[in-house]
């Protein structure tokens, strides 16, 4: 009898492992979908590490118990290798070449301090002169003070613009740069957003021009609210009836942002398209996570820096229970990157900074 019951329970958690297994591979290559024609769907990939950490903790039970069975849980790793190492990439260190170009991309949440700095514009900007980059991208470039934010980065940077690309009672937002390279021009890429958009520059770079594509894509437009909620519903403080409606509102104010997103994305990827005879660079904040249809597209015609190049979880956004890696830098077959990262310890924003050296192919 005793036998029959071990028998039957290693069963029923072999079928738990299975399921595991099968949901984390839907979860993980649900970046193919396109939030346009299933919003709800594609928001399944914020939930991928979950699906990972427990098929781990099914691969140490089998250890643990049942060696032999292991086979279940390193079957469901091998399989989701592409998603694995989208979302955490593992990649030794790289000798940066001679003439790479260093390029920080950076949400400074309008210098806000992250509500631990009082000078929230000079922690910035003390960080970025310490880190010496040779082009800073900069999303929600936005102050009350714009002559003196301009005049301080005009003192370390001889090229600086500023785009705003939402000036109204409800939102103000711009998108700026500040590089040593000459800025020949600058255009706003159109799309439909109230608050957010998309830059390019056009950088003159020894004898080449470098297009510089800057992005704050949609926000999912969780207010404080919707945050608290949702960590009361991960810790479990809510009833299960609150929590069913909490999370399918916040479910759709997820998808809602994502279908806006993939348009915006498609309309960057056909400008890109359009000025591909130039070296690219496309970076920000894409408020979407690693396994996702925004990193994705954008992947399928660039090349994912921090992917190739990056090492770890890279986690850009640092608010509790929202801890995500949503800053990306691409870049085109002209370029080749060097050690991409996250800087975790500046924390003087929302965001942490997003870094990486890239090297003129043939330069």
């Amino acid at each position: 009898m005793i036998k029959q019951l071990k028998k039957f329970t290693i069963q029923v958690i072999a079928g738990a492992n299975v399921t595991t297994v099968i949901t984390l591979l839907l979860v993980g290559y649900s970046d193919r979908l396109n939030p346009a024609d299933h919003p709800l769907l594609s928001t399944l990939g914020m939930s991928f590490p979950f699906f990972l950490l427990i098929n781990l903790a099914f691969l140490f039970f089998w250890l643990i118990f049942k060696w032999r069975m292991i086979w279940i849980s390193v079957a469901g790793f091998v399989l989701a290798y592409v998603p694995i190492s989208i979302y955490m990439p593992i990649n030794a260190r790289q000798d940066i070449p001679e003439g790479a170009l260093k390029l920080v991309s950076y949400n400074v949440c309008g210098y806000g301090g992250n509500y631990k700095y009082e000078q929230g514009f000079e922690t910035v900007l003390k960080y970025l002169v310490e880190e010496q980059p040779d082009i800073v991208c900069v999303q929600e470039d936005i102050d009350t003070w714009r002559r003196y934010v301009l005049q301080e980065y005009g003192k370390h940077w001889a090229y600086n613009d500023t785009v705003v690309i939402a000036n109204s009672p409800q939102s103000f937002n711009a998108l700026g740069i500040h590089t040593r390279f000459p800025i020949i021009k600058h255009e706003r890429i159109e799309y439909s957003s109230l608050a957010n958009g998309s830059v390019a520059w056009w950088l003159k770079v020894g004898n080449d021009t470098l297009l510089i594509v800057n992005n704050h894509f949609e926000s999912c437009h969780l207010n404080n609210d919707d945050r608290a909620q949702y960590r009361q519903i991960i810790k479990g403080e809510l009833p299960s009836d609150s929590a069913r409606t909490g999370s399918k509102m916040l479910l759709i104010k997820l998808a809602e942002a994502n279908a806006k997103r993939s348009e915006q994305i498609r309309t960057v990827l056909r400008y890109v398209e359009e000025h591909s005879q130039y070296p690219i660079i496309v970076c920000g904040d894409f408020n979407d996570n690693p396994i996702s249809y925004s990193r994705h597209a954008m992947a399928e015609r660039l090349t994912d820096c921090f992917r190739e190049t990056g090492r770890g979880v890279g986690l850009s956004y640092n608010q509790k229970a929202f801890s995500l890696r949503i800053d990306h830098i691409f870049c085109s077959q002209q370029l080749q990157p060097y050690n991409c990262k996250i800087d975790d310890e500046m924390d003087a924003s929302d965001h942490y900074p997003i870094l990486c050296w890239l090297k003129m192919q043939g330069k």
